[in-house]
This record gives structure tokens, sequence and C-alpha cells, in this order.
């Protein structure tokens, strides 16, 4: 970086990592494992470009086996040595000068399918011609995304992108696409767009040098393979020649394949940035939504598309809270459990708050700052300050409720929705539109039918009980969480990568869509669809082991869940636990736990031994069967409903919740200070510190056959009155949400 750049780092990744992370994951293979075994390869990486100079590319095809790989890529082989990835927001400014340019974020989304936003291949492009030296953009010869750089690797030759990836550079336009007729493209062809590349090179002449730069894309639907390995990797690994490598895509598109969703579905993944995505069955571009075509499909198939919807404030805003208001991810996710839906038992006096804190997808791209509101009035705080991690939280899940509704009143997602999940129908749909009009709503928010029907959840913030119980409330829909996550959560429940010996969703998805490859290459027969030829794969292999859960420890290690059955984060509270009976027992923790807390000790859950690499993703069996439970199951803690505390924190103004031994929790209570705060726990002064209690994440409740067979674990349920308390809060949310991207306040 040079001198003149701010304090604050985007984050960058040098190009010689992914060479030195592949000469890595080849020697530990290779020292364990008969790699002629291995019969096809995939793989993914983040949504990041690779620039090559223009002077020194290696022949790709004829590397040295005797050295490793990123000996025979030094630092002079690129052009810009360090490159920004998708959560890097300086290229932000860059995509909305391109969006004005071609008239907004309407017609650019009718165009090439995306309005701005920050991780376009065209902004960052742009960004690099105006901000970096003049020689960075003169001495480049080859411009590729991460995915394909790696599949270069593996091939050893050059692969191109696939046109998922293509679509979402905002260069692109789909073949689909009846909006933009160019003439001189075939009808039905997918091509590169002219006028967004001259945008990006700042004239005719260097737009069709961008465009000789990205090269041509694989429009085969990545049905067909890239190739197989390299002389480099048979001489030196000692891989059978006829391995053949799959396309490589792009990392979220690739955890979405791993989770093989059916129609009505919507994946959700929690990170650095929180993405929803949901099949789609028609291509209908608009600024609402990203829409990218299907990775893994074949050519004689009807077109499938995957729609997209993210935030940018996601990990970060959590983060942030949780160090402002509470000592450890525990005690926020127990503070999100024990506090009421809105911030407040009262239906008039709910609480809300917006965390901007960088630039995000329309319609918030100039929007930053943190917003609260009270009664519906901009205020600074909340006077019960208890209120922010789950009014952050309901903001962010509300956030991809509304845009959903929003998404799916334009027939992108056809017309497959679920006919009920509850056996209570919806009380109010029937509304007119002059009802909705009342509301300041296009939706229907108590009518839960064009919904999700299932949730697949992944990412560290999946591992909190309350916000798996969050996420099935405002969606009216079961929850459900890979077991490889569950066991991993067990070592390390606030980290989205997985523990050690655990696989990635990411790594998964490859795996499977190169079983999917080869099997089509080699004319194994099986199904063309990809989601249903691996589901005929997996129901194989359950039928075959008499119901053997996956093993989700690649060491073989014995799974932490034991049946898929039982109440999910035992010390972690239930998700609205008021007026609403049944199954919602009480707050707090027994007497024996409480003691516990106070004395620092906890109870963890076991987990697998770890190890180096070994096994594979279908191995041993296990001893695991499926527990049928009897009745609905949610995230719950017990009883400190009656406990008190001596804290003198003063009642809540904004609403009343019991009472809770603040520093056991690890959070401090308002105005006190730590000697304070002891003295008031009985111990006369005495300052005795205690080690806040560790996070317990979700554990499976009694799942399905048809679920378990996939690696999915139910996590949470569905609650028609939860959803119902929550719809009436999505008229005030929007028309907040409303005041504060339009900066009305």
């Amino acid at each position: 970086m040079r001198a003149s750049c701010p304090i604050w780092q985007p984050p960058y990744v040098p190009a010689l990592t992914r060479p030195r992370d592949i000469d890595a994951l080849l020697e530990k293979l290779h020292r364990n494992y008969d790699l002629t075994k291995i019969k096809a390869i995939g793989g993914a990486a983040q949504h990041a470009l690779v620039w090559w100079k223009s002077t020194t590319v290696p022949s790709l095809s004829s590397l040295d086996p005797h050295v490793p790989l990123h000996s025979q890529f030094p630092a002079q082989t690129f052009s810009l040595p360090n490159t920004p990835v998708a959560q890097d927001t300086s290229s932000q400014t860059h995509g909305l000068a391109i969006e004005a340019l071609l008239g907004g974020p309407d017609h650019m989304a009718a165009r090439v399918g995306n309005c701005a936003n920050a991780s376009m291949v065209a902004a960052q492009l742009l960004r690099v011609r105006e901000t970096w030296p003049q020689e960075v953009w003169a001495r480049t010869g080859r411009v590729q995304l991460a995915s394909a750089f790696m599949g270069s690797l593996i091939t050893g030759k050059w692969t191109s992108m696939g046109e998922a990836e293509a679509c979402a550079t905002g260069a692109w336009v789909h073949g689909a696409n009846h909006n933009a007729v160019s003439p001189g493209h075939t009808a039905g062809q997918g091509y590169w767009d002219e006028g967004v590349l001259d945008i990006v090179g700042g004239s005719r002449e260097e737009g069709r040098r961008v465009r000789g730069w990205l090269g041509d894309v694989d429009v085969s639907g990545g049905s067909r393979k890239a190739g197989n390995v390299s002389r480099y990797l048979v001489e030196r690994y000692g891989f059978d020649p006829d391995t053949i490598v799959a396309p490589f895509t792009t990392d979220y598109l690739a955890s979405y394949l791993s989770q093989l969703p059916s129609p009505g579905d919507a994946v959700i993944s929690f990170g650095p940035m929180d993405t929803l995505l949901a099949p789609a069955q028609h291509y209908i571009p608009t600024r609402l939504y990203n829409l990218f075509p299907h990775p893994a499909q074949d050519t004689n198939e009807k077109r499938k598309y995957i729609a997209v919807l993210t935030s940018r404030n996601a990990d970060v805003p959590r983060a942030l809270v949780r160090d402002m208001y509470t000592k450890s991810w525990s005690a926020f996710d127990r503070l999100v459990a024990i506090v009421p839906p809105g911030g407040s038992i009262g239906l008039d006096d709910k609480l809300f708050s917006f965390w901007h804190l960088q630039p995000d997808a329309y319609p918030f791209a100039r929007v930053k700052g943190i917003y609260r509101f009270e009664t519906g009035i901009k205020v600074n705080e909340f006077r019960d300050l208890r209120a922010n991690p789950r009014c952050l939280l309901e903001s962010q899940i509300l956030a991809f409720r509304v845009k959903w509704s929003h998404m799916i009143s334009t027939g992108v997602l056809g017309t497959s929705r679920k006919a009920s999940v509850s056996p209570t129908p919806p009380p109010f749909s029937g509304r007119t539109n002059s009802a909705l009009s009342s509301l300041g709503l296009s939706f229907d928010p108590y009518d839960h039918s064009p919904l999700p029907t299932r949730i697949l959840a992944t990412g560290a913030a999946a591992n909190f009980p309350s916000v798996a119980n969050l996420v099935g409330d405002i969606f009216n829909a079961p929850v459900f969480v890979p077991l490889t996550q569950i066991d991993s959560a067990q070592v390390v429940p606030h980290r989205n990568a997985p523990a050690q010996g655990y696989p990635s969703r990411v790594a998964l998805g490859g795996a499977y869509l190169a079983r999917w490859v080869w099997s089509r290459e080699w004319g194994t027969g099986g199904l063309g669809v990809f989601e249903d030829e691996m589901k005929r794969l997996l129901g194989k292999r359950w039928v075959s082991t008499g119901g053997t859960l996956l093993r989700s420890n690649i060491n073989g290690a014995t799974s932490a869940v034991t049946g898929l059955g039982g109440s999910s984060g035992a010390n972690s509270g239930t998700s609205t636990p008021y007026g609403h009976p049944g199954s919602r027992l009480g707050l707090g923790n027994t007497d024996e736990e409480i003691e516990n807390e106070r004395n620092g000790r906890s109870v963890v859950g076991a987990h697998g031994n770890l190890g180096v690499i070994g096994g594979g993703v279908y191995g041993a069996a296990f001893n695991e069967t499926i527990a049928i439970g009897q009745s609905r199951l949610r995230t719950q803690t017990n009883s400190t409903a009656d406990s008190s505390t001596s804290s003198g924190m003063p009642p809540s103004s904004a609403f009343t919740t019991p009472d809770l031994a603040l520093s056991n929790l690890g959070i401090m209570a308002p105005g006190l200070s730590a000697s304070s705060s002891t003295q008031t726990n009985g111990n006369a002064g005495a300052a005795t510190p205690t080690t806040p209690t560790p996070l317990t994440p979700v554990v499976a409740l009694a799942t399905s056959d048809a679920e378990a067979q996939l690696g999915l674990a139910k996590v949470a349920e569905p609650d028609v009155d939860a959803f119902m308390t929550y719809a009436s809060i999505v008229p005030e949310y929007s028309r907040l949400e409303t005041m504060v991207f339009k900066g009305i306040v």
C-alpha cells in the first residue's frame, strides 16, 4: 500500500497465497493417500481477481515437477501482487459511477443483471485504472477470477470463468436477458457488454483490451469438465492422468451447492457478508437482488437461476455490539434470548436499530451510520442498553424478510411456495390492497405462505441458539444446519471457519460438483439435474448403511451428535419468552447451572479428537440412531424469571425484563464499576474475577430421514405466534428503514 492511503487497510490477499495453499494441500494429501484413487477434483475461491503481467506469464503446461508451484510464480509475475477480496468496499464509488453512466440502478440491473456493488469486477477494474499508478494498468496482460486461476493451476492450461461468475462482474449480458438486445450478437447467447467495458477502460480501444483480459466465458452450465489434471500434478504427486477437473466456482455458490436446496428453500450464510440465496425459475433482473445462472446444470435442462440478497453489515456490527455491551458471545446470545421481541413487551413502544457501518447494496449504497429509534423517534442510545444485541439481530433478519417479500413479488422464484407450515392459517391473509397501502407495504406481513419452506443456515451466527430461533420465528420456517457445522461448533462455536478436521461447506460443494461432472463424463448413468443426482447418491448410501449419518469429521472422529433429538443450546434462552405458552418453559438456568456459572465452571459438550487430514465425506459407519421427538422443541433456558440481583441497575423505562446476575453473564451493569459490581454480588468488596460462561451452541432436534441423509439437522422450529409478533413489527420497521435510506433522519 502507498503511504498516501488511509489508515484503514482494505482486505487484500497476495496473489502468491493461492499457489502456496495448493502446494501445502497437495503435499499433505501426497503424504497420507494414494492419489491415483482420486477420480475428480473440484474447488472454489473467493470472488477476487488475479492480475497477470503481459510479459512474464509462464507456460502452465510446462511447469517443472521438481519445484513447488509457488516457486514458479514469483511476485513479478503479477502486475498487482495484492488484490482485494469480496469484503473490500474501496471500489464502491467506482461501482456507483458505472451505475450512473448506465442510467441508474434500474437501467443497470436490466442491462447486466445487477446494480452497483463494491465486489463487481467492473468496479475493481475501474478503481485500478483511476487510482493505481499507470504502469500497473499498462503492464497487465490477463485478468482472472481466483476460481479460474486455481483451476488453471490444476489443469495446466488457461480456464475460463463460468457464466454464473461472469454475471457477477457487472459487465456480462446473460443470454436470457431480453432487455438488452445488441446488434451483432446471437439471440440467446451471452456476451460482454462493450458499453461497460468502454467505461472501465476509458476509451473504446482500452475497452477492447479489457475484453481480451477477461477472455471467453464457459456457458456450458458447469456440466462439462474443465480438463484433466496437469502433467505437473501427475509427475510430482502421482495423480492418475485421467483424473478430471470440474469447473471451479465462487465460494458462496459452492456453499449453496453443498446444501442441495429444493424449490421453496432459502439458504442463509452468516459471515463477514450475510447472504440469502434462493432457487429461481426465471430470469427477471431487477435492482432488488442479484441474479446468477445456476453453476451446475445441463445444457438440455430448463435454465435455473439463483437469486441472491446480500448485506455487508453483518459480522462486524455483531462483533461491535458484543464488545460494546457484553463481554463474550455467550453473554451476547443469552441477552438476545431474554429480551422480548422488538425490545419491549408493549405493542406500541418497540425499539429498532440500523447498523450501516459501510456502504451496502441498493438502496443503502450511500447510507452510513448507526440509527436507533424508540417509539418512532430517533435517539442516540436506547434507555436500556440490554436491547442493543437483540435489536441488531432483528434488524438484520427482518431486512432479509422484507427483501424476500419484495423479491418474490417479481415472480423470479416461480409459484411453487409452501402451503402452510403451521396448522394455523394466517388470520389476515385476505387483506385488500387498500388495507396493505394503509400499512405502507406492498405485501401482507401476516401471510407466511410466500415465505421459504425451509431455512438452510450456515456460518458462525447460525451456531447461536438465539439466532437460529430468531430466524425461524421471523420466517415461520424450520431452520436446518449442516451436521458438520454442528459438530465443529462444539469445538469452536464462534468462528466462520470450521475446526480442524471438519470440512467446509465450500469444499464440500466443490466435491459434489466434481462427482456430478465425473458421472456425466464417464457415462455412469444417474439423473441429469445436479440436486436430484446428489440426493439420489446420498439416499442410496443412506439405505445401504442402514440409516447411518454422514461422517462430519474427516479423521473419523465420533460425532458430537448422538441422536437427532433434544433441546438446542441448554444455556441460551428462548427467542421470544413472552406471551407464548406451550414449549416456552421460562427463562434462565437451573440452580446447579447458576452455581457453576458463579464458580466459573461450565459443562462443555464432548467432541471428537482432531488430527491430520484423513478419511472422507463417506466412510466408517456411526453408531448414532435417529431419535424421533414427541413434541415441538426449541432453544431453551429454564428459570431465572424469578431470580433477582442487587446490582443496583435502575428499571428500564422501555420495557421490563427479568433482572439477571449480569456479571455472571459477562455483562457490565450501566453506571457501575467492576469493583462496585463485585460488591453487590455479596463479596463485600473482595474483587473475585469471574470467567464468562462459554457459548453453548445449537444442537440437533428431531430431524426427518429426508434431511438427515443429506447431512442436515433441524435446530429450530416455526412458531406461528412468534411469527405474528414479528409480522406486526414489519410495517414500522419498513417505515423507519425507508426514512434511513432516503436520508430523512
